[in-house]
Parts: C-alpha cells; sequence; structure tokens
C-alpha cells in the first residue's frame, strides 16, 4: 500500500491478471478450512485447491492428489440476487447445493462428515 496526499493507494500486486478478482473473505475462509480440516481428521479428504477470477472464487477438495475434486465450492457475487452465490459441486460436477448462505450450503458436507464419523 502506499500513502498518497489523499489517503492511502492501494497497488496490484506484481503479476496480478485482474484487480478485482473474487476473493473469499477471512471468516468465510475460516469456516472453509474448519470443515476442511476435520474431513481431514476423519480420513475423507487429503488435498485442496483454490481459484480466483474475475467471476468467482473456487474451494476444491479432494480424497486423492491426482483426482478429481470430491467437493467444489464455488462464491459468484455475481448470482447473489438470484439463485444465491454460494453452490456446492459434488464429484462428477452434479449441483448439490446452492444458496444464499455458506453455512447453509456446507451443511450437506457437515452432514456427511458425521456420517463418516460414525462409521
Amino acid at each position: 500500500m502506499q500513502h498518497s496526499g489523499s489517503g492511502p493507494t492501494v497497488v496490484a500486486f506484481p503479476g496480478q491478471l485482474y484487480a478485482s478478482q473474487i476473493g473469499f473473505e477471512r471468516t468465510e475462509l475460516a469456516r472453509i478450512l474448519d470443515l476442511y480440516g476435520r474431513m481431514v481428521a476423519a480420513g475423507e479428504w487429503r488435498d485442496y485447491a483454490m481459484d480466483f477470477t474475475r467471476d468467482y472464487a473456487c474451494f476444491a477438495a479432494f480424497r486423492r492428489t491426482a483426482d478429481v475434486p470430491q467437493m467444489r465450492l464455488e462464491k459468484r457475487p455475481a448470482l447473489r440476487n438470484k439463485q444465491g452465490m454460494w453452490a456446492l459441486f459434488g464429484e462428477h460436477g452434479q449441483v448439490l447445493k446452492r444458496g444464499h448462505e455458506l453455512a447453509n450450503v456446507l451443511a450437506v458436507m457437515e452432514r456427511r462428515l458425521l456420517k463418516a464419523v460414525e462409521n
């Protein structure tokens, strides 16, 4: 951050493609990583990846490193006033849940975690 006479100026990170890329807020990421950690502890997931573009932010969790993601969570703010900016996709690309609240969308994976721990 650089300071000028009128206040701080945000400078784009060198090599960054889009200054206005979508990302996760700290509280959102904390909630996602909390679920990820519990799924790792249950032996369900081993790796994750994140992708940030101008249109969406994506978090994908993998059972094995070279596998297709078992779960993919997308945040698309452009859909905020339609079906909701959160979407959870399954292993085969099927939509498991869409919604306006992250907690409600992640509830699908929370239920799977409970089943995995019970077994």
